[in-house]
């Protein structure tokens, strides 16, 4: 007894059940997708990343290109009384993490569409990573441990 035999009305496949196209039964019915939307949300991360860090950017340079005396002004003793305040410490770190995040994921996006093999691609993701995570690390730790009285 054949599959088509067994239950009649339903096409034979050779696959297991999932395998199955969208629906032999009512093919104009939505797939189910299977797994989680990660290309969604990280497209989602560069709209918003993106504008966030033309905000914070543009904020940082009116900051420290125009306010006042412009750049002539910018030293470390100038740095050490932004740092003081939490508020200038956030900004920086927050213009940090969305600038690595946000460059990181283009560079993850131009590895996939650009590297042919499977292992190339693993590797320069592996080494991308790694460097995201040693630059986060570094940055972040710089900015939250700057001793704002070494500098006179």
């Amino acid at each position: 007894m054949t599959a088509s035999q067994a239950t009649p009305g339903v096409a034979k496949t050779l696959g297991t059940q999932y395998d199955r196209p969208a629906s032999l039964d009512n093919p104009r019915s939505p797939r189910m997708r299977k797994g989680g939307n990660f290309e969604k949300y990280a497209w989602l991360f560069m709209r918003f990343s993106g504008l966030a860090l033309i905000i914070l950017t543009i904020g940082h340079m009116f900051i420290m290109l125009a306010w006042d005396d412009g750049v002539h002004r910018i030293d470390a003793s100038f740095v050490a009384a932004r740092w003081r305040e939490p508020f200038w410490q956030i900004w920086d770190l927050s213009m940090l993490w969305l600038a690595q995040l946000h460059g990181g994921n283009g560079v993850r996006t131009v590895i996939a569409d650009y590297s042919r093999k499977d292992s190339t691609r693993f590797w320069l993701n592996v080494l991308l990573g790694i460097s995201m995570i040693l630059v986060l690390v570094l940055g972040t730790y710089a900015l939250l441990t700057f001793d704002v009285n070494s500098v006179g």
